[in-house]
Parts: C-alpha cells; structure tokens; sequence
C-alpha cells in the first residue's frame, strides 16, 4: 500500500473512537439521491447500504476455537461487511505461523483489502510486506499497537494494551490490593505481556504473572486454584480475557480463597459477574468496534482515500471500566453479543 502521501512531520493527535465511528457510519448512510451516482462521479449509499462495486476483505485473527471474544470482533465486522457492499473472507489461527499463511492466501486470493491482528508482529512481518508490494491495504486492529507502523500498515483500531495495564494497576491502588497475580492465557502474544506489564508499572503491591493454556480452561483453573491455595495472601487475580475470568471465580470459590478477580474484556457472562459481584470490574475495549472500524476503514480508503489518524495515531476503542456502577448499561448490548 501506498503511504507516501501520508503526513508525516506534523504530530497528530490520537482519534477519539466515538468520533471516528460516527464519521465511518455516515459515509455509508442513506442520503435523498437515492443511490445515483453524484456529478462528481462518487457513488452513494441507498436505505443505509453501499452501492458502490463489491470488494473482497480478507479479516485474519490469531482468534482460537471457542473464544467468545472474537464471535464479537466478527460480528462488528460483518456489520460493516452487510453495509459497505463487500464479500468478508474470516479466517484465524493462533498459531503466528498457519496466520501469517492465511495473509498469503488472501494475497494469492488478490482481496481488496486485509484486517489482521499483530499479536505477534514478528511473525507476520515477512507476508505483509508481500501485501505491501502486491498494493493490497492492510488495516492492524485488537493486537499490534507497537507495531502496525512500522510493518506498513495503514490503519489500526485498538486500545493500547500498556495504557490499559496501567489504568488497571491504578484501579488495584484504588481498591487498596496488596497482592495480586496476572493471568497470561496464550504465552507469545504481546499485547498479552503488555497488559500485565502495564499493571506492573503503576501497581504499588506485589504483582506475580502466571502463564495457563487458555485453550483448555480446565487446567485454568487447576492452576489458579493451586495459586490460590499456595499463597493466601493474594487479594486479586487479574485475568486477560473473559472466559479466563469466569474459570478464575471457579478457581476462587474452590480454593477458599478471599481473592476478588478483575479482568480485561467482556461478554454476556461477564457483564451477569459482574452484576452478580463475582467479578469486582472489567476493562472493555470494544471489540465490536474494532471489527466494524477495520472492515469501514478498508471500504472508505477504496472509494475515497480516507484513513484515519493520518496515517500516524491508532483509532482508540478502549480501555473503558464496567464495573457494578454501570454495567447495566453494557449489559443490554452484550446481550445481543455486540459488547
């Protein structure tokens, strides 16, 4: 993709994600031209659907089987994908490898465009370049803040994960915990690490990080309950996912342990925790948002240049804390599995 014309030298100032959702959204709205096509030559958008040409978007995760958080990145992004008239290719792996094969697949498959995940940049950095030179946009979203730029890619919808670790640890100083342990459920993935280093770096307890197998919540839990029964004095379990955070209130109850859980990320269980008084809060970064932004983003750079944050800030779609003061608010929507 082609960032030469991108503004550079002048510091821009992050986008504000409600802002940039409503701007996206209405550049695909119905107007009272009825779909034709405008004197400038543009096409408009009729009863709320693109009638520009169809385009292919090719949307890569690192989403593993049964994680109820990417069933809501999808569905943003289909949302987008039903309004702007394109054909949604989603595909994921967890593994960085069988991922970066599917970003050649897309390539090979000459896509209009490609959304990926960067939660391990490294990884990917060879095949995107490929994108690069084959001219396929590429937008970064949910993991990869650190990086997206300087892998070439034009735009990237997330939450910073350092930022998000650090209002957490400040949220633990709140409370008054003194002791607290950080769940890391798939080992490699940055933004994983970022968020407990986050909460490392302005935490004022003592903070201990404990790696699980995310994809067998089982052994989740027989490790955070040993965790849990081997040290007494731990007052939080901090979790990095929602489904990790619900087996944690299992670890919790069978341990005997007094600890409270807080998490990162939502869903329709949590939000239930969460009201319940199971889980103390929750930072949420929108995933929803994220899968609709990227896939926006795409059709708008096709049919009119537009990028966002010129080329330079990420749109920001978190962090955000749901806690028992306002998740009910939330909850309607993580009903209806878009929060």
């Amino acid at each position: 993709m082609d960032r030469s014309s991108h503004p550079r030298s002048r510091r821009i100032a992050p986008v504000v994600a409600v802002v940039a959702a409503a701007a996206l959204t209405l550049a695909g709205c119905s107007s009272s031209s009825g779909g034709k096509k405008s004197e400038e030559g543009g096409a408009n958008a009729s009863a709320g659907k693109a009638t520009t040409p169809r385009m292919t978007v090719a949307f890569v995760t690192h989403a593993s089987s049964g994680d109820t958080f990417w069933d809501i990145v999808r569905k943003g992004a289909e949302a987008a994908a039903a309004k702007d008239n394109i054909k949604l290719d989603y595909t994921s792996d967890p593994n960085a490898g069988n991922q970066a094969t599917l970003v050649q697949n897309a390539i090979d498959k000459k896509v209009d465009g490609i959304a990926v995940t960067l939660a391990k940049p490294d990884a990917l950095k060879s095949v995107l370049a490929k994108a690069e030179g084959s001219k396929i946009p590429v937008v970064g979203l949910n993991s990869g803040v650190s990086d997206w730029k300087k892998l070439g890619l034009l735009e990237f919808f997330g939450q910073d994960e350092t930022v998000a670790g650090e209002a957490l640890g400040n949220r633990l100083n709140q409370v008054g915990s003194k002791t607290a342990v950080c769940v890391i459920h798939e080992q490699g993935n940055i933004g994983l690490t970022q968020r407990c280093d986050g909460v490392k770096k302005t935490f004022s307890g003592k903070l201990e990080t404990v790696f699980v197998n995310g994809a067998d919540q089982p052994s989740v839990k027989s490790t955070i309950t040993a965790k849990l029964k081997q040290d007494s004095a731990i007052d939080h379990v901090i979790t990095l996912g929602a489904q990790t955070a619900l087996t944690a209130v299992q670890a919790v109850s069978e341990s005997g342990s007094k600890a409270k859980v807080a998490t990162f990320d939502l869903n329709k269980d949590l939000t239930g925790a969460i009201s319940k008084g199971s889980i103390e809060f929750a930072v949420d970064q929108q995933p929803y948002l994220q899968g609709y932004l990227a896939v926006d983003a795409l059709w708008l750079y096709k049919n009119n240049g537009n990028y966002s944050g010129g080329g330079q800030q990420p749109v920001l779609t978190g962090p955000a804390f749901v806690d028992k003061s306002n998740v009910a608010s939330v909850a309607k929507f993580a009903a209806n599995g878009t929060r």
